[in-house]
């Protein structure tokens, strides 16, 4: 078992700076058995030969429960699954992010988890409503072959036992491709909250993802992305869910969001406030 030493991080940049939830704890890193070819993650780590899907590098749940004791009250959310998916098939052998859970409900530190696994609904019995954020990703309605991960059937009945069970949850359509989605299954989906975010196009994104990037004529930090009046036409079909958000990094269309349409000007990422 390879140990991945580097799985505590406060994330900078431009990203960073726009993002309430900058600070990441991956229990898993240099590779996810998910190996989505518009992965950003990947498409940073593959030219270093640091990814290995595979095979990927395991935390240290000891290191992270030291690490944890660490953090200051107060802190916002911090994000599971940032570089790696938490709950890719590894869990089920290592349940790093089950100890991990575990830990920050035992310091009462909130967390922001983001998969594209049903395996997290298995773990409602320990999510503490008070602490606990879900975003269960969704990137097409039927099926795909540019990802690894479990069916988006699968995720979606997930998306929907979490908001049965009073979790703070929301359907994350990322990267938001329309061509791959049906709106009617989409609006369908048994959950309040949904979070957009269109996809960002790199060199090795365009070499492994097959579309056409003819409309992504924006470019910003090293991506290209589709033209802000682009994305607003393209969210009016999602009509389903009772708050809806905006998840952006290019800078005109992140101030548009923040301003016109997400739910909470103050957090694009929309989570619920403990009351």
């Amino acid at each position: 078992m390879k140990e991945f030493k580097s799985f505590y991080k406060e994330v900078g940049g431009n990203e960073g700076n726009k993002c309430r939830y900058s600070t990441r704890l991956d229990t898993y890193g240099k590779g996810c058995a998910h190996d989505c070819s518009y992965c950003y993650a990947k498409s940073l780590l593959n030219f270093r030969n640091l990814w290995d899907a595979a095979d990927p590098a395991v935390a240290d749940i000891n290191k992270i429960r030291k690490r944890i004791a660490r953090i200051p009250a107060g802190t916002p959310a911090i994000r599971l699954g940032g570089m790696t998916d938490c709950f890719q098939p590894a869990e089920r052998e290592h349940r790093v992010t089950y100890k991990t859970i575990e830990a920050l409900n035992e310091h009462r530190q909130p967390y922001l988890i983001v998969t594209k696994s049903d395996l997290v609904a298995e773990y409602i019995p320990i999510l503490d409503r008070d602490l606990a954020h879900v975003q269960v990703t969704v990137t097409s309605t039927g099926k795909s072959d540019y990802e690894k991960a479990p069916s988006s059937a699968r995720r979606i009945k997930a998306i929907e036992k979490l908001q049965a069970a009073g979790i703070d949850v929301q359907l994350r359509l990322s990267p938001y491709i329309p061509e791959y989605i049906d709106h009617k299954i989409l609006n369908a989906v048994e959950c309040d909250k949904i979070l957009v975010e269109f996809l960002r196009v790199n060199h090795w994104i365009r070499k492994w993802f097959d579309l056409d990037y003819s409309g992504y004529t924006v470019k910003q930090s090293g991506y290209q992305h589709l033209p802000l009046e682009t994305k607003i036409r393209l969210l009016e079909p999602i009509t389903g869910f009772k708050e809806l958000s905006v998840c952006e990094d290019e800078t005109e269309a992140y101030e548009y969001w923040k301003e016109h349409v997400n739910h909470n000007k103050q957090d694009c990422c929309n989570l619920r406030v403990a009351e």
